[in-house]
């Protein structure tokens, strides 16, 4: 399953050049991220309650195109791994109207408990995230 949020760039995500800070960037990834997991029924808020968390472990972003103020942006969002207490996002960015691709990347989450100890992923949390994983190509 692929998500799409839409997300309108403010004034505060841009720095002295005029265009989006690199940092939020990432921040976008994780507003994807959760409303994928809004999307699939398992609210990220939800998953917590239960002592569950995904810290993020590993991050890429590869720039392509700067955004700048204004500009209606796209995070296309898929889950592309999942294993026994872990778990991989893809995204991409792109400008609504011209699809023009501004960035890509992923994350990789590991799966622990309150005491931030490795845990198996709750089975029907598990299950929900198997029902829509799209493996990376």
């Amino acid at each position: 399953m692929k998500n799409s949020t839409t997300y309108r760039v403010i004034y505060g995500d841009t720095d002295q050049m005029g265009v989006v800070y690199y940092a939020n960037y990432l921040r976008w990834f994780e507003l994807g991220r959760t409303e994928f997991l809004r999307a699939i029924g398992v609210p990220y808020g939800s998953i917590e309650k239960n002592g569950i968390y995904f810290p993020v472990i590993e991050v890429s972003c590869n720039y392509h195109k700067p955004a700048h103020f204004d500009d209606l942006i796209i995070i296309e969002t898929i889950l592309t791994s999942l294993g026994r207490a872990s778990l991989t996002f893809s995204y991409e960015l792109c400008r609504r109207e011209s699809r023009e691709l501004i960035a890509t990347g992923w994350t990789k989450h590991a799966c622990v408990n309150r005491a931030g100890q490795v845990a198996k992923m709750p089975p029907p949390i598990k299950a929900k995230l198997k029902e829509v994983i799209l493996p990376a190509s």
